[in-house]
């Protein structure tokens, strides 16, 4: 083969790969879907697994998880700064994981005392929107897995009926941000 050949050969290979990594990521972190939430019509936002980080929470209960909360540019000024009621175009991200013993890591530590987040479960999206979802707090809701959205009205209407028992002065959100 002859080094123009072999050149040629290792640039397509390089690009292939690139293009396929970029296939990967984009399946890999589900992006904005044309199918939406039932009732909200919400979706995965692109590049929500970038966003950053506001707090984490453990859920008991029947269903123990572990939950990682992020915020986009606009949620997160709001939590910053302190301001409430978040403004139109925040969107928090909460990415739940099953909660799980971590075997290994007991093994060294000699007791039963980590735990890890496991197998992932669900991404639930809040959307604020004052005009479009002014009957649910101005908040409206998305639950997905495997980045599709849960089908079941049910599902989502128990949004903002949790959502909806937290104090006026919360904005409906359970997350506190620490500075």
């Amino acid at each position: 083969m002859t080094w123009k050949m072999l050149m040629f050969s290792a640039t397509a290979i390089v690009i292939g790969g690139v293009a396929g990594l970029s296939v990967i990521a984009e399946a890999d972190t589900p992006a904005a879907t044309a199918e939406g939430s039932p009732i909200f019509g919400v979706t995965l936002p692109p590049g929500y697994r970038d966003w950053q980080f506001v707090s984490i929470a453990h859920e008991e209960g029947d269903k123990p998880d572990i939950r990682v909360i992020l915020g986009n540019d606009i949620a997160m000024k709001a939590f910053r700064e302190g301001t409430l009621p978040f403004p139109d175009g925040a969107i928090i991200a909460r990415l739940a994981y099953k909660y799980e013993s971590s075997a290994r890591n007991n093994a060294i530590f000699g007791r039963d005392q980590s735990f890890v987040a496991g197998e992932p479960t669900n991404v639930q999206i809040e959307v604020k929107d004052s005009k479009r979802y002014a009957g649910t707090g101005g908040w409206g809701y998305g639950q997905f897995e495997d980045g599709k959205p849960n089908p079941s009205e049910k599902v989502v209407n128990s949004c903002f009926a949790c959502h909806s028992k937290l104090p006026p002065a919360t904005d409906l959100i359970f997350t506190t941000y620490s500075k």
